[in-house]
């Protein structure tokens, strides 16, 4: 049988088309349902797998986690079930190495168990004190350190309530007291160690936020000349709580362009202007992060609103971004398990200078939060270390939003200095750095560009 040969040519067209409207389809978000199910599936692999670990790098033989609810401890909170949105009453977890194995046991000082992976060992009828049971199985195992979220460094892991430490020192044999240490590293090590069945879906997760970002910044959204950039930051909020997920920032919307004007971080971080009408010639950025799964994204990426008969960006732009990936890449070049982010931040910047690349880097963990625990790699207005928190060194399986900016001349703008302000959420394997979901590495343009259309 011989096909017409316009026929083909139609249906070569048409698989064509399908295909980029598939690109462009969101991709399958989970029901609420199907998320507590995955949520509660990845609490007790990590169990299993995590928590065991840590004890034992740590030399820590019991860690408790104690909280009331609506003041949940912020690592407690990511230990919940799925079905729990908070704490009840009070709240003790308690996870203990078991001698001379590489498992720990997972008890619940609550009436009931706290999901799959606590176990609940207090029967009120037979000890009424929930204090009192929480002192006796102490005694019972005997630890030779108990760990308590208390923290000078890391608020993440500075969870414990003043109430809730003293009455813990009053409620357990006086013998315990002096064995208690702070549970910082076991606390950072929880939050930012990423499992396999995390890394499968954080890859769908930076997608859907890319995909938001491009649908945002496009003719769908922004009319030259009448949208303002307080109307899409409120688009960005807006299709969020519509795709059912949560913001876990208001997303900020930003324009550059041709002016006097000169970039200011305050005004860049804290001092934005209220409302901003995009114009065609703008160099327009967005900062947007997403929370699906308890994992989060934070990302800035930028368009460029093309001007009557442009069809690209001016070619400084074009080639001011190049400098943005390229300082992306120095960056991530320095990671190196054990580096400190002070050290990594250090290196970074020395070798932006010898290339001669005005850099600014303040890059930060992500996953259970989006400024997230581990590491600090600078801070926009401490690019010469961060005391604490950037003396916590590199670990593997650990996920960072890689955020910093570049200065660069626009010769097309009366070279007036602009900043290409990038952030892009990628994993440390332990030797190498991966974007999760890939990076931008060219302008979005506004409006697309029809084909075959001059």
């Amino acid at each position: 049988m011989k096909f017409n040969k316009y026929l083909l040519s139609g249906l070569l067209y048409v698989c064509t088309l399908a295909s980029l409207v598939a690109q462009d389809e969101m991709p399958y978000i989970l029901s609420s349902q199907e998320q507590a199910k995955v949520i509660d599936r990845w609490l007790d692999l990590r169990a299993k797998t995590v928590l065991p670990a840590l004890l034992k790098k740590e030399e820590i033989d019991m860690w408790v986690l104690i909280s009331r609810e609506y003041n949940e401890d912020p690592v407690l909170k990511t230990m919940l079930p799925a079905e729990w949105v908070s704490a009840r009453r009070r709240t003790i977890l308690l996870i203990y190495r078991l001698p001379q194995a590489d498992t720990v046991e997972t008890l619940a000082i609550a009436r009931y168990d706290v999901g799959r992976v606590f176990k609940s060992a207090w029967n009120p009828d037979t000890q009424p004190d929930q204090w009192a049971r929480l002192a006796e199985i102490i005694e019972a195992r005997n630890p030779n350190r108990i760990a308590l979220n208390f923290s000078e460094n890391f608020g993440l892991a500075d969870g414990i309530s003043h109430t809730e430490f003293e009455l813990f020192k009053q409620k357990i044999p006086k013998k315990y007291i002096p064995k208690i240490v702070s549970a910082e590293n076991l606390a950072i090590g929880w939050l930012e160690t990423r499992i396999p069945e995390e890394m499968t879906a954080y890859a769908q997760i930076m997608r859907i936020a890319h995909m938001i970002i491009r649908e945002g910044f496009s003719e769908k959204v922004i009319q030259p000349g009448f949208t303002t950039t307080q109307a899409v930051q409120w688009w960005y909020r807006d299709r969020i709580t519509q795709l059912g997920f949560e913001a876990w920032f208001h997303p900020t919307v930003s324009l550059q362009r041709n002016d006097v004007e000169r970039f200011d971080h305050l005004r860049s971080f804290s001092s934005k202007p209220d409302e901003e009408v995009i114009q065609p010639g703008d160099l327009i950025h967005v900062d947007f992060g997403i929370t699906y799964l308890r994992l989060n994204t934070d990302t800035q990426q930028h368009a460029y609103v093309l001007k009557a008969g442009e069809t690209s960006p001016p070619e400084g732009l074009q080639k001011a971004f190049k400098v943005g990936n390229r300082l992306q890449d120095i960056l991530t070049s320095q990671f190196k398990t054990g580096r400190t982010g002070n050290e990594i931040l250090k290196g970074a910047l020395q070798q932006a200078k010898s290339e001669g690349i005005e850099a600014v880097i303040y890059t930060h963990p992500i996953g259970y939060h989006g400024h997230a625990a581990g590491p600090t790699i600078g801070l926009w207005d401490q690019q010469g270390g961060v005391p604490g928190t950037g003396d916590y060194p590199l670990y593997p399986n650990t996920a960072y939003s890689i955020e910093l900016n570049a200065a660069v001349q626009m010769e097309e703008w009366d070279k007036k200095k602009i900043r290409i302000m990038l952030e892009e959420d990628g994993f440390f394997d332990g030797t190498d750095f991966r974007y999760i979901g890939g990076r931008q590495t060219e302008l979005l343009l506004i409006p697309r560009p029809l084909s075959k259309v001059e």
